[in-house]
């Protein structure tokens, strides 16, 4: 398996013996798991947006969730989800809008209304997406992955003025990602299937995120990935 470059410290993960930090002092804290791909998105523009400074990084183990973070902080008890000015926000796709029109830093939609009206509609598809290929390891990947893939291929496609979703680098990019990442590494090294065969945007476009470090800063160890999926999805082998 691969390993990941250099990384800044990550933090450990509160459990149930752990205390909370002092909630609702001002401070700004976005409570992840490192394993969770719906927190990485968030966690991704924060980075991006140079924010490490003014979003603290909250890590939970989700197997030993401390108590007081679903009686004090988020009554739904999973993550990611997002203090600031004194509430408490939730839902992955939300949160990442939320946190790019109300910090600074570079801004992560583009100005174009053809390239947010497309953006859009790839964000309102990305649940499908990830259903199907989720779905896809129940049966054939190799077969049945390969609509979604294409999906994001064609979608590739729609710009051509840069490598991403919308041209640029965006929440659509962000929104994708964490789900790409795991599935690139899951059905290579047990299916022995490379995702990005027979299309070249693809490539690419992993190639291209992959040099952004706010993503490299959040991704997963493979072997992790190989091992968590395998125990969920293919729990007879």
């Amino acid at each position: 398996m691969a390993t990941l470059g250099v990384q800044a410290v990550r933090p450990p993960p509160l459990t149930s013996t752990s205390d909370p930090p002092p909630l609702f002092d001002g401070s700004t804290r976005l409570y992840i798991s490192y394993s969770c791909p719906y927190a990485q998105r968030v966690w991704i523009t924060r980075n991006y947006k140079g924010l490490q400074d003014k979003i603290k990084l909250i890590p939970i183990d989700l197997q030993d969730r401390p108590a007081w973070y679903k009686e004090k902080v988020y009554p739904e008890n999973k993550v990611p989800s997002l203090e600031h000015n004194g509430k408490v926000l939730g839902e992955s796709l939300d949160l990442i809008k939320y946190v790019d029109a109300n910090f600074e830093g570079a801004h992560l939609v583009p100005g174009d209304p053809a390239k947010q009206e497309f953006g859009e509609q790839l964000i309102s598809h990305v649940d499908t997406f990830n259903k199907d290929l989720y779905a896809s390891l129940k049966g054939d990947p190799i077969q049945e992955a390969s609509p979604a893939l294409d999906y994001l291929e064609n979608a590739l496609g729609k710009f051509d003025d840069g490598p991403f979703l919308v041209g640029q680098f965006s929440l659509v990019d962000i929104a994708y990602i964490p789900f790409v990442e795991r599935f690139q590494i899951f059905l290579a090294e047990v299916f022995k299937y490379d995702i990005t065969e027979g299309r070249p945007k693809l490539a690419t476009w992993i190639e291209e995120v992959n040099k952004i470090d706010a993503y490299t800063q959040t991704r997963l160890d493979p072997q992790e990935i190989v091992d968590r999926y395998k125990k969920r999805y293919l729990p007879q082998q």
